[in-house]
């Protein structure tokens, strides 16, 4: 299929998207983060976050700043910088204007909200923890241990009980308690694992496994692998619709997001998209997904209505982390 380019063109979602909205894309590669109106698909910024690459982005939960893990300049596990800190942007205002230093280097990477206690999680890679912050002040107010090395990403359960990471390089989850500040078991998934989604109802948590096509899905009430759903190639990133109908998987070397149907545990069809997609998220509505294509220098958009592209947004030098600020 032909995918159009456009940067200022409405697509067929703009009008159901909410006019103070902002949609947020991590430039790894020009390290920056991109603030875009999801209406008329415009770069409204590119804001500098200070000269060394910011992975992932997440906005606070009043829409108004967005937070900005400096990970480094290399992948989980590889030689490079280590980040130390996070940049705060004022969203409106399209600057840094606050910054959260650790005193070493940690790789910060992916950050989090409290869906009860407001406060920021972050995956702090080479402490082994996920560091809690007070995002009113900007102050660490405490860690989370995962027992486990290169603690790559992280889901918070919507009850706010339960945090779990994907373990890059052993290939595991880890399952913590959240208000004990503790490891409640690690989950063995393959030699190596990537990525990790939550279903709605916390039922469910899923992550790609990075030596075989195929998705874990692991049950939460057991912490256990319930599941094992065949893909076309290697899955990446991934997240659930609201309605928990449907679970969206990154295929990076396809050029396609597949869409699972989350009743049958198959998937239901797959989208075409630009080139390399990595990360997926689904606006607040449902009505549309949004997929960075990290070669294409652009991000996806896709109605979840008649699973199409609707159109393809250029952003900075390769797109990668996404949040949605805003309702």
């Amino acid at each position: 299929m032909r995918i159009a380019l456009s940067l200022l063109a409405l697509s067929p979602l703009a009008s159901t998207a909410h006019s103070q909205s902002r949609l947020l894309v991590a430039e790894k590669g020009s390290q920056s983060l991109a603030i875009v109106d999801p209406v008329s698909g415009a770069v409204l910024a590119s804001v500098p976050e200070g000269g060394i690459t910011g992975h992932e982005v997440i906005a606070s939960a009043d829409g108004k700043l967005a937070f900005v893990p400096i990970y480094g300049n290399s992948g989980v596990g590889k030689p490079g910088t280590d980040g130390s800190d996070i940049a705060v942007i004022d969203i409106a205002a399209r600057k840094v204007v606050g910054n959260i230093a650790f005193d070493h280097g940690v790789r910060p990477h992916c950050p989090m909200i409290g869906p009860k206690d407001g406060k920021l999680y972050v995956t702090t890679e080479l402490d082994k923890t996920i560091t809690i912050i007070d995002p009113k002040t900007l102050k660490v107010v405490g860690a989370i241990p995962t027992g486990q090395p290169e603690s790559h990403m992280l889901v918070l359960s919507h009850d706010g009980r339960r945090a779990y990471t994907a373990n890059v390089g052993p290939g595991t989850v880890s399952v913590m308690d959240v208000q004990a500040r503790k490891v409640l078991k690690v989950i063995p998934i393959s030699a190596n694992t990537q990525r990790i989604s939550i279903s709605p109802d916390d039922k469910w948590v899923f992550t790609a496994d990075q030596t075989k096509p195929q998705m874990a899905v692991v049950d939460t009430a057991t912490n256990t692998v319930a599941k094992w759903i065949p893909m076309e190639g290697i899955g990446y990133g991934s997240a659930p619709t609201p309605d928990g109908r449907w679970l969206l998987v990154a295929l990076p070397d396809q050029n396609k997001v597949a869409v699972i149907d989350l009743k049958t545990m198959q998937i239901a069809r797959t989208v075409p998209v630009a080139a390399y997609p990595q990360e997926v998220i689904v606006r607040p509505d449902g009505k549309a997904a949004y997929v960075s294509c990290e070669k294409a220098n652009a991000v996806a958009e896709i109605d979840t209505t008649s699973w199409k592209v609707t159109r393809t947004i250029p952003t900075g030098k390769y797109a990668d982390g996404l949040a949605w600020a805003g309702h």
